[in-house]
């Protein structure tokens, strides 16, 4: 009752969106050199923007520092002006590659060129002039949860697009000036004469940690994109052709350690080309040919903590990532990293009338194919503008592998009103033939978020049959039905007090299998979550969480299981049934340094009584994430990610299972351009002998279909390192040249890194330019 009642209040006593600014953008025929020096006289005529405010992690106080942001325009390029001011010694600036500046002061310039409040292009930029670029969208604001801070801005940021346009930047004495220029032809905007864009900035000031926007914004609302201010007077833009032309080369050498001795085989050099057109204003077309889909960097380990959860690995490649944004889908429907290694591809990316459009067609190599069929990828993604920031979309995908297919269909929606108030949907379903048989089932969601000043709630449940497959997509989990209840409560300290933001949220789960959902059962896995956050002057955020759970036993996840029993009649093996249900009591504590001038770090551990999968009994956990990053230069970069997961016995305190997974990256950036990066990521892993720990403790004992034999679970341990560098030159996003080279070692005993065998290692070599017509 006591939520309802707050509903209904705040229902009819929400407090306005704060009045959007405009600004008219003076027209200037010249240019300019950007230097990162404001001394020409069009700056004197520029369009002028101060009086920021305080967004994070207090909104609608006066900025403490001041920034000034100037701007115009000529016939083929928008141009900033930034000055921002902060006291001696505060600047945070380093050398960096593209899209590495979080740890540093920055500005992001929010272009939102249809000025559909929907999403915006994003323009960022340190004080040295090193970019940061995508795409921002809303997003519901994410309360205290799991032993984070939580309650952070109601947007979500995609690094994934890269975009070509100019910048340079400068520390001064008041603080730091950048200058940039923007070509039209790097962006998509509406068509017409004249033009308005939806704008906004934001400047993030690291040793404070505060985030301040010119257009004021508010948290007592459900879109941040709709509080943006206006750039008006945007006439006669001039394109030109957009034609960009990317031709590449690889080349590469593999070796595999043999018995009797190193297989190396050499792949040819090969050639492939990306090509975008620039159709419209509003319309691109991308394809590609033999393209080069290396990833210059590994994949980070993952830890999982449910084995029954697939782990989520981001899109790299370069042509996916141009236009990504515009295939996203609620249950990511769309996951373009199912088509492995593509011989060609095609996509057209834009809006039309209020309309995104996203479509894309790929082959991908007969080797991805389990009878050596080239499979073939269809995925299309719409979305149609509605009244407010409401937005109506649909999502299709097909897959077709010889006589085989998967095609997934679902519509979905995002419905904003009273300001304050959103609800997301989707339902679908798939159809699916393997071996002449045919499936049909469904996937849908719902999802209700209040976004109050002080009281926030978020509700969702989510269901997905167990039938249900999207070969072009990405589902952690089929099969079960998730629902969750968040409300969340947030009070502000007083100006200059050592507490400047408190956020407490109870967060209640529960997790079923998807016909007891349907019979009206009880979940499998409740969960109750006690959560709280803190902001501290300086930029300090500590957070705390105590998890109440229970989780019944899966009996699939065990089919493969049975005890070896021991009786006076002799050995006997039974089917392994473990106890019906384990119940958890977990402590999760996290803390995040501020951005120092040179050191940042964050810190969660979770401790506790929680399941152990290896043998499904209960098991005291101790995991802990350490990520540090070290600047010892500007030029320089230290970073440190150490995973921990341990799983201890609680009958004998013995150690069941134990990963240690830390990972160095060392990057040296001679210049904008060039950087040399090595990372060294060791992986050791051990098990113990297996028993019924719950119930028995007679030894655990695996089946082999296959052989159909038992064997005992025994112990086992890997220790594997891996040891990758780079050199990359990259002036802009489609020139670039890398040669990198990658070792993966293993050793007997973990840590020692004297007895080191290397097991595979590779040389690669890559090479594109970009001609922009």
């Amino acid at each position: 009752m006591f939520l309802v009642a707050m509903l209904l209040q705040t229902a009819v006593s929400a407090p306005p969106d704060g009045a959007a600014r405009e600004i008219d953008v003076p027209r200037a025929e010249t240019s300019v050199e950007i230097d990162g020096v404001l001394d020409e006289a069009i700056w004197r005529d520029a369009a002028r923007l101060g009086s920021f405010t305080q967004y994070l992690p207090v909104d609608g106080r006066p900025a403490r520092d001041s920034t000034v942001v100037l701007v115009w325009y000529s016939p083929t390029a928008i141009h900033f002006g930034i000055r921002a001011s902060s006291s001696g010694g505060t600047v945070r600036a380093t050398l960096s590659d593209r899209d590495r500046i979080d740890n540093d002061d920055f500005v992001h310039l929010l272009l939102d060129t249809f000025d559909d409040q929907r999403q915006a292009f994003l323009f960022g930029v340190n004080p040295l002039g090193v970019q940061a670029d995508g795409v921002l969208r809303d997003r519901s604001r994410q309360a205290a949860s799991f032993g984070s801070a939580g309650d952070e801005a109601a947007y979500e940021i995609d690094l994934s697009p890269d975009y070509v346009f100019e910048s340079k930047g400068r520390v001064t004495q008041a603080g730091y000036e950048i200058e940039i220029r923007i070509p039209f032809k790097s962006i998509r905007y509406q068509p017409g004469r004249e033009q308005v864009w939806g704008f906004n900035v934001i400047r993030k000031v690291q040793y404070s940690g505060y985030e301040d926007t010119w257009s004021p914004v508010r948290r007592a609302s459900a879109s941040f994109l709709s509080q943006s201010g206006r750039l008006a007077g945007l006439v006669d833009l001039r394109r030109g052709l957009v034609l960009d032309i990317t031709p590449e080369a690889t080349s590469s050498v593999r070796g595999t350690a043999e018995l009797d001795g190193w297989d190396y085989s050499a792949n040819d050099p090969e050639l492939g080309a990306n090509v975008r057109w620039g159709i419209t204003n509003n319309l691109a077309l991308n394809g590609t040919v033999n393209p080069d889909f290396s990833q210059v960097e590994a994949d980070v380990a993952q830890i999982q903590f449910d084995p029954r959860r697939a782990v989520f690995f981001p899109e790299k490649r370069p042509f996916f990532l141009e236009g990504i944004e515009q295939f996203s889908t609620p249950n990511s429907l769309i996951y373009t990293r199912r088509l492995v290694d593509p011989t060609g591809a095609a996509k057209l990316t834009g809006k039309i009338s209020g309309t995104n459009i996203a479509l894309l067609s790929g082959v991908d190599d007969c080797s991805t194919s389990p009878d050596a069929d080239r499979p073939f990828y269809n995925m299309v993604r719409l979305r149609r503008d509605l009244s407010g920031q409401s937005v109506l979309g649909l999502a299709y995908t097909d897959k077709v592998d010889g006589n085989d297919f998967n095609r997934v269909v679902a519509v979905d929606g995002r419905l904003v009103f009273g300001g304050i108030y959103a609800v997301t949907f989707q339902a679908g379903g798939s159809v699916t033939r393997q071996d002449e048989e045919r499936v049909t089932a469904p996937i849908w969601q719902l999802s209700f978020n209040r976004a109050g000043r002080h009281f926030g709630l978020n509700y969702s449940m989510t269901g997905i049959h167990p039938d249900f497959s999207a070969q072009s997509g990405f589902i952690s989990r089929a099969g079960v039905v998730n629902a969750s209840l968040q409300p969340s409560l947030t009070r502000f300290g007083a100006p200059g007090a050592s507490l400047e933001r408190w956020t407490g949220s109870i967060s209640l789960s529960g997790t079923w299998d998807y016909e007891r959902f349907v019979d009206g059962r009880t979940p499998n896995d409740p969960k109750l979550h006690l959560n709280s956050g803190f902001t501290f002057r300086g930029g300090w955020r500590l957070g705390a969480s105590v998890l109440i759970e229970s989780f019944k036993y899966p009996p699939a996840l065990y089919d493969n299981y049975f005890i070896e029993r021991t009786t006076a009649a002799g050995v006997d093996t039974i089917p392994h049934i473990g106890t019906d249900r384990l119940y958890n009591l977990d402590l999760v504590m996290s803390v995040a340094t501020p951005q120092f001038q040179n050191f940042s770090g964050s810190l969660r551990v979770i401790a506790g009584r929680d399941e152990n999968f290896f043998e499904w009994a209960p098991a005291n956990v101790f995991f802990v994430t350490l990520d540090t990053d070290w600047r010892p230069s500007d030029k320089i970069r230290i970073n440190l990610l150490y995973n921990h997961q341990q799983y201890i016995r609680p009958s004998d305190w013995s150690t069941v299972g134990q990963r240690r997974v830390p990972r160095l990256k060392v990057e040296y950036q001679l210049s904008r351009a060039i950087f040399l990066r090595l990372v060294g990521q060791y992986d050791a892993q051990q098990q113990d002998d297996l028993r019924d720990n719950s119930r028995t403790e007679d030894p655990i004992l695996l089946y082999d279909a296959s052989t159909d034999a038992f064997a005992r679970a025994v112990a086992q341990r890997t220790n594997d390192f891996r040891l990758d560098w780079l050199f990359s030159y990259r002036p802009n996003p489609g020139t670039v040249f890398f040669a990198g080279y990658g070792s993966s070692l293993s050793e007997p005993r973990p840590f020692r890194f004297s007895a080191l065998e290397r097991r595979s290692d590779g040389f690669f070599l890559k090479a594109s330019y970009l001609f922009r017509m």
